[in-house]
């Protein structure tokens, strides 16, 4: 399961200096070195991408087959399925701290190898002990939260390593493709999760999930691209791990923009969470589908996040990004009213619309405030400034599912739907009464403007010849 984290005067978006990059630009190591960057056409993201997309696959998979197996295979109560949810984003709010400033301290494709070869036994255990009957709901919710504490290192990892991957101009369409895959996956992994379920039982689907742990795993193994060194300064190393930790708070609680889409993200993410830990409960046992029409439903609504990563690049471009973020999650809060709405057979359009609409605006504007991290962040505080960022809409993740699951509990599913997608209605007000409101584009630091003009350069020069 995943998630997403959504800095005078307003109008000119001024930076504080002190936050932005240490040094002049030329000494940025990515910058200097071209073997450190490519494009998104290169072996390198391709390989990347590659992998991501197929462990994106079996997360797809996993988001239905896990609820269904504590449904269906371990016969669990609503609260139970919520907490599925929120174990598996609890070791953020434990480690997402700590683990930014030790991916800052380490080369990151080491970080993400060890945590796919750990979400890989996690996950193939499941199943097996399905198969030697001895599988309990304790079991269950073990193995989501270590699969929690791999992805926590994997994703705050993933995070920071990409820009070693890509030039800076190639950033936004590198996001867009992964968080097409990701789209994809959610088209694809819940109809692929109801055929295994009807053919092989519900935990063939975390099998199929363990495995494609394999797939990432060789595919980062085969990457040749030299990373820089991390925290090239040797007294930077000696420094205390809480100090490095509070680098990263400091960068993004100063920074008005970067603030200001955490307090949104972390708000929303409840309210999308409190939604989602229950969807399965809610379609089986309240609507009363079937494991082939679940399938079927979630696979249509992932079709919004398609639909997303189609729109980003396009209307970030033509309005801004601000703007565009802004539009997308204003337009994307309204669907979620839809889905207590759902009723058996053509009451499922709501549920189905609902999900294309939310998921729309808010996969793409997620990927215009990832790309906006990525450039706007100094490459030796990335990965404690993602980590804060995460931790905050991570944790907030764990709370949303535990929220739903006990809400459902004790005043019903359909209700607890509808006082959360009212809370994501009333989340927009936070990027409504902040300074993105008065923007056309989010800041970028001088490394991407840099990158921007060298790009608008070269093109200016293609352009004549």
């Amino acid at each position: 399961m995943t998630g997403t984290s959504h800095q005078g005067s307003v109008d000119q978006a001024p930076v504080d200096q002190d936050s932005v990059h240490q040094g002049p630009v030329d000494q940025d190591p990515l910058h200097q070195d071209p073997v450190h960057q490519g494009s998104v056409g290169g072996r390198e993201f391709r390989l990347f991408w590659f992998g991501e997309t197929t462990s994106l696959l079996g997360n797809g998979i996993a988001v239905v087959a896990l609820p269904l197996v504590a449904v269906i295979t371990l016969h669990a109560d609503t609260f139970v399925v919520g907490m599925l949810t929120s174990v598996a984003y609890l070791p953020w709010l434990i480690l997402g701290l700590p683990a930014g400033a030790w991916v800052d301290r380490l080369s990151r494709r080491p970080v993400m190898l060890v945590s796919d070869a750990v979400s890989f036994v996690t996950f193939a255990s499941v199943p097996a002990a399905a198969w030697a009957d001895v599988l309990t709901v304790p079991h269950l919710l073990v193995a989501a939260f270590t699969g929690g504490c791999a992805n926590v290192f994997f994703t705050t990892a993933h995070r920071a390593y990409l820009p070693a991957l890509l030039r800076d101009e190639e950033l936004l369409a590198g996001n867009a493709r992964l968080q097409g895959s990701e789209s994809t996956a959610e088209v694809i992994g819940p109809g692929l999760a109801g055929v295994l379920v009807q053919a092989f039982g519900a935990v063939a689907g975390l099998l199929a999930n363990a495995l494609s742990f394999v797939v990432s795993w060789l595919c980062l193994r085969a990457i040749r691209t030299t990373e820089p060194p991390p925290l090239p300064p040797p007294a930077l190393r000696r420094r205390r791990l809480r100090t490095e930790v509070g680098d990263g708070l400091r960068f993004l609680f100063r920074d008005p923009v970067l603030r200001t889409l955490a307090v949104f993200s972390a708000v929303s993410n409840i309210a999308l969470t409190g939604l989602s830990s229950i969807e399965v409960a809610f379609l089986v046992r309240t609507v009363g589908v079937g494991e082939a029409v679940l399938g079927a439903v979630l696979t249509l609504c992932g079709l919004g996040g398609v639909l997303g990563v189609v729109l980003s690049h396009p209307v970030s471009r033509r309005f801004g990004t601000a703007r565009a973020a802004l539009a997308f999650q204003l337009c994307a809060a309204p669907f979620t009213l839809l889905f207590p709405l759902t009723g058996p057979g053509a009451g499922l359009a709501f549920f189905v619309v609902g999900g294309v609409g939310g998921g729309a605006g808010v996969v793409a504007a997620s990927i215009i405030t990832d790309t906006f991290r990525q450039r706007y962040c100094p490459p030796d505080l990335i990965g404690r400034i993602s980590a804060s960022a995460a931790v905050i809409s991570f944790g907030a993740i764990a709370v949303g599912g535990l929220l739903g699951g006990a809400l459902g509990e004790l005043f019903g599913v359909r209700e607890t739907l509808w006082a959360m997608s009212g809370l994501q209605v009333l989340s927009t007000a936070i990027l409504l009464f902040s300074p993105i409101r008065k923007m056309r584009d989010f800041p970028e630091s001088e490394r991407a403007i840099l990158a921007a003009g060298t790009e608008a350069a070269v093109e200016a020069e293609r352009a004549v010849s």
